[in-house]
């Protein structure tokens, strides 16, 4: 196993899959020459020529429908989205038709498209440039949804995501950047269909996705001090959801809390806690929580910013409370 950033697992995932097919190519707002927003293809640039790393306009209708052309011709294009606030104005492109052209078709036409967005908080950047909106994403049917919870994850996804003949949105977490973390020493694919449980436990389910899966997991840690043994359940893929390792978790621990930096109303925790009721609610030793971020757009001053999030601290307070009733 390599220690290495967030950032670099990224890298090696791009790297990788651009080596392991020359119909792979990397688009977006400066990802050639400058390296990345975030300094994730700093260096690809140089390495494989200006065909395959393409810097673009700052139009991400207009990048995002090039990206969805290439790939109805026959390429396999990664597009970069730089924050997923900017993803917005990519929405007509990505939910009329990346997500519809298959089921408009008949099943003649495929879209084999990821679409790389930069996500949630950590870096202040202010209310343009930090949120969570991945429930909007996974709203649409027609899309696949993942999200690189783990540095395992970051280098892997890509390479799985690749060789869906379906457009995936790939979301990838700012905050986790310079986090550093273990990946094996080769690539590695993962099943980008299955959630992972990246902890087992008794207790209780605790159930999350993307920057959350490395605070529950520190959560945990505290808890088990304590004797409290926490399983937590990383989600991966948003849509569609592993309802198996859901409900199969739940039926263990019979007690669940999900996890997310998103906003609470209509989000992925009100699908989960719906769908939990809907068909092991008999298994359930207490109604299913949530912790969520707060409602608010997401502040510059990083005291503020932490606030709108769940913290490790909260997670634990309400973790000791569920299980003291």
């Amino acid at each position: 196993m390599a220690k290495i950033t967030y950032r670099e697992a990224l890298k090696q995932g791009l790297r990788e899959a651009l080596h392991a097919d020359p119909k792979v190519f990397l688009m977006g707002e400066d990802v050639g020459r400058y390296g990345g927003a975030f300094a994730v293809s700093k260096g690809l640039f140089q390495e494989f020529g200006p065909d395959r790393i393409m810097d673009v306009p700052l139009s991400e209708s207009g990048f995002t429908g090039a990206g969805i052309g290439a790939a109805l011709g026959g390429m396999k294009p990664i597009v970069e989205i730089m924050t997923v606030n900017f993803s917005l104005l990519a929405m007509d492109q990505i939910v009329n038709n990346a997500a519809t052209l298959l089921h408009m078709s008949g099943g003649q036409i495929h879209v084999p498209i990821v679409i790389r967005i930069s996500c949630g908080v950590g870096k202040q950047l202010g209310a343009q440039h930090s949120h969570s909106w991945e429930p909007l994403f996974a709203h649409i049917p027609g899309l696949n949804v993942i999200s690189a919870g783990t540095h395992e994850d970051a280098r892997g996804m890509l390479l799985t995501a690749l060789k869906s003949p379906d457009p995936v949105i790939l979301f990838e977490y700012t905050g986790l950047l310079n986090v550093e973390g273990e990946v094996p020493e080769t690539a590695v694919e993962v099943d980008i269909t299955k959630a992972k449980i990246r902890k087992e436990g008794k207790d209780l389910s605790l159930i999350t996705y993307g920057s959350g899966v490395i605070k529950a997991l520190e959560a945990a840690a505290d808890l088990a001090v304590l004797g409290m043994d926490i399983e937590v359940l990383d989600l991966r893929s948003l849509r569609p959801l592993d309802e198996k390792a859901i409900f199969t978790s739940v039926q263990k621990t019979h007690r669940a809390i999900i996890l997310e930096d998103a906003w609470r109303s209509v989000s992925i925790s009100s699908e989960i806690s719906a769908r939990i009721m809907e068909n092991v609610f008999y298994d359930l030793d207490a109604p299913v929580e949530r912790l969520c971020g707060l409602e608010v757009p997401i502040p510059y001053p990083k005291h503020l910013e932490d606030a709108c999030v769940p913290q490790k601290e909260q997670i634990v307070s309400q973790i000791r409370k569920m299980l003291s009733k």
